[in-house]
């Protein structure tokens, strides 16, 4: 039925196609059996069951950052058939993001391009809708700093976050690593990165009920940079590392250079990532005990398995699921049953 949809949304603008699927979704959200039907039968197994970072997952594959911004169709992606749900990215002030167009598909190579520059409605509101949801499904919030916040003040953004979602996140993911915010990306310097890890794990540690803190990070990094993060993961007692967030390379991509030019800047995601992504997973995995969460080109459920052989203990689906929508999650779990 999801391909049927697609011919239609496709014939949209990318970002209105969007704004028009998760309006839909949350309209839809007080008829679960409405979108049980449209996204086809949910896979159920005992067998899809994982316990991570002390969370009981009732399977593994989640939704990424970046379709849910702003906490808004959580209950129907659990009824999708997800086995959690990363909301943002959230900052603390609400902000507008780039500007527009600022949203690409690239069809033939089964590509998305961003700039989206985290557009969201603030910690605050995003935090009471999470208090309202009525599912039990896992939810992380993912946050990041606003663009008018200094870097050297990027501290106090992910702090007034963290303490607004707290009680009503099951995880964190600090996102250092979008390129859409102008110098975000430089706070993936170790220094930077202990900084805000270790502020973030003394509030945690302070609390009854602490909760799971993730870091996501880019595939361009160095492989001396993956072994800073490692470092840095050892050193925080992170709890997990996404990986990974978009591309800002432009390779291998089948459109000519005057089109990757008209298209401008923003993160590259998709079918193109696919292999980076996996390899900085096992670089990951081979070298640190931290857990992985996959993410990054996951097109097919064979995709899917690849990231699960190179140490991911989760996955999560962005790009994969606007081109494959509930079919690829449904053949994704009917294989790791």
């Amino acid at each position: 039925m999801y391909q049927l949809a697609k011919k239609f949304l496709f014939t949209m603008d990318a970002e209105e196609a969007h704004h028009f699927t998760v309006n839909m979704l949350h309209n839809l959200e007080r008829f679960p059996g409405l979108i049980k039907t449209f996204a086809g039968a949910k896979i159920e197994d005992a067998s899809l069951h994982r316990k991570v970072f002390g969370l009981d997952f009732k399977n593994p594959v989640g939704l990424a950052a970046g379709l849910d911004k702003n906490a808004q169709i959580v209950d129907a992606m659990s009824h999708v058939g997800f086995g959690f749900v990363e909301i943002g990215t959230v900052t603390p002030k609400p902000q507008p993001g780039n500007d527009k167009p600022r949203l690409f598909r690239l069809i033939k190579d089964e590509a998305l391009i961003n700039r989206m520059g985290f557009n969201n409605v603030g910690a605050d509101v995003a935090s009471a809708r999470l208090a309202n949801r009525k599912t039990d499904v896992i939810v992380g919030a993912n946050i990041g700093k606003n663009k008018a916040t200094p870097n050297e003040d990027a501290v106090s953004d992910y702090v007034y976050s963290f303490k607004v979602l707290f009680d009503n996140a099951d995880y964190f993911a600090v996102n250092v690593s979008s390129p859409n915010t102008p110098g975000l990306r430089a706070l993936q310097d170790k220094d930077s990165l202990l900084a805000i890890l270790s502020t973030l794990q003394e509030i945690n540690h302070g609390k009854s009920n602490k909760k799971p803190l993730l870091l996501k990070i880019a595939p361009d990094l160095t492989t001396a940079q993956l072994d800073d993060v490692l470092d840095v993961a050892r050193a925080t007692k992170l709890d997990g590392i996404i990986a990974t967030n978009t591309t800002i390379e432009r390779s291998p991509l089948s459109i000519s250079q005057q089109e990757i030019e008209r298209y401008g800047a923003g993160g590259l995601s998709g079918k193109p990532l696919t292999q980076k992504s996996t390899e900085v997973i096992k670089h990951l995995c081979s070298n640190g005990s931290t857990p992985v969460i996959g993410v990054g080109g996951i097109m097919t459920a064979a995709d899917a398995k690849e990231k699960i052989a190179a140490g991911a203990e989760l996955i999560q689906l962005y790009s994969g699921f606007i081109y494959g929508g509930p079919d690829l999650l449904r053949d994704i779990l009917i294989a790791l049953r």
